[in-house]
């Protein structure tokens, strides 16, 4: 199936082969497109399951007027080759990203964005970063609605049910591309898409390309690896020599809000380095989709200097993304704050 938007994208980009360093996997061909002055800073967009990088055809565009914007589709997504057992893995995916920014793009040095399943492979980046074992330095790590902390998570009953080893593979041979896209339009956007939307079309588009449905249930083992690796990647978020940046929507029940403020609260709200949370208000799961115009304006501030923008609205418009809070080097004490308030103390 051939649509406008998913042609549009694939003929933005090309391929380039790429084998990870086990010797068990064969070589496989990886979409990618870059927008964009070749001179300007990179902004590597990550997607997520199970999608892949036409999740960012609104905002691509609008953010290489000042970026040098690279995406790519895993393997197993997209337009990328997609074997069967081909051992689909965040690891492998976190290799294959510093490939492409080290050896494709030729960057010293980059902003990440990533999204849904995206984020925990930028996560196992951003630890290899923090480790200094990256060829390529993190600038500035961007996270979006995903399950990074999964016990907070909402998984569907589909999710579940795929996931399952022994049941996957036959729910997904007995699923049509269409009516997996058709129903993550109708819960996963707000408002909801309609089977005939440009956005949900092309998510059939790529959804087919290659016969990727025959994979889904290899490619969502990735939970398994994300329960298992989950702690310590927060963990060592935590201490990062780099900023994050979270920016989610706030109508997603899939990865839901306290998933965001439980992060925020445990992980980053002490983090140094000018780290900072923002909501969308009206954005779902594709938040990227749903407000293009919210989500660039939050990600251009957030790399933005720090100025003396308090929490609240970006913007006077309905709507607009808001500044929930920035870290700091400490929490103050209740009596400091009552103190400050009342200076001279009770009347």
């Amino acid at each position: 199936m051939n649509t406008p938007r998913a042609e549009d994208w694939r003929g933005r980009g090309g391929h380039f082969s790429w084998r990870p360093a086990a010797q068990d996997a064969r070589p496989v061909e990886i979409f990618h497109v870059e927008l964009g002055d070749p001179g300007a800073a990179v902004l590597l967009l990550i997607h997520g399951w199970p999608t892949s990088s036409i999740d960012w055809f609104d905002v691509a565009g609008p953010l290489s007027a000042r970026f040098r914007v690279c995406a790519l589709d895993f393997p197993g997504y997209g337009f990328s080759d997609k074997p069967r057992g081909w051992g689909y893995s965040l690891g492998r995916d976190a290799e294959l990203i510093e490939f492409y920014l080290a050896e494709v793009v030729g960057a010293e040095a980059g902003v990440v964005v990533a999204h849904d399943r995206g984020d925990s492979v930028a996560l196992l980046h951003a630890a290899r970063c923090a480790d200094g074992r990256s060829a390529v330095r993190l600038e500035h790590l961007i996270l979006s609605n995903g399950n990074i902390f999964l016990p907070l998570s909402n998984l569907t009953q589909a999710q579940r049910r795929i996931l399952d080893p022994a049941a996957g593979p036959q729910i997904t041979a007995a699923l049509s591309a269409s009516v997996l896209a058709e129903a993550m339009g109708a819960t996963t956007f707000t408002p909801p898409r309609t089977p005939g939307d440009p956005a949900v079309q092309a998510l059939t588009a790529t959804f087919s390309h290659d016969d990727g449905m025959t994979v889904l249930h290899e490619t969502i083992q990735y939970l398994a690896e994300r329960a298992t690796g989950e702690h310590r990647w927060l963990s060592a978020l935590a201490s990062a020599p780099f900023p994050v940046t979270m920016i989610w929507g706030l109508c997603d029940t899939i990865s839901p809000p306290r998933v965001a403020s439980y992060v925020w609260n445990q992980y980053l709200l002490l983090k140094p380095g000018g780290n900072r949370l923002y909501f969308i208000p009206d954005a779902n799961h594709y938040l990227q989709a749903d407000r293009p115009d919210a989500f660039a304006t939050a990600l251009l501030h957030a790399l933005g200097p720090a100025g003396d923008h308090g929490p609240g609205p970006l913007g006077p418009e309905p709507g607009a993304p808001l500044l929930v809070d920035t870290s700091r080097e400490r929490l103050p004490a209740a009596a400091d704050l009552l103190r400050a308030a009342h200076p001279a103390g009770p009347s």
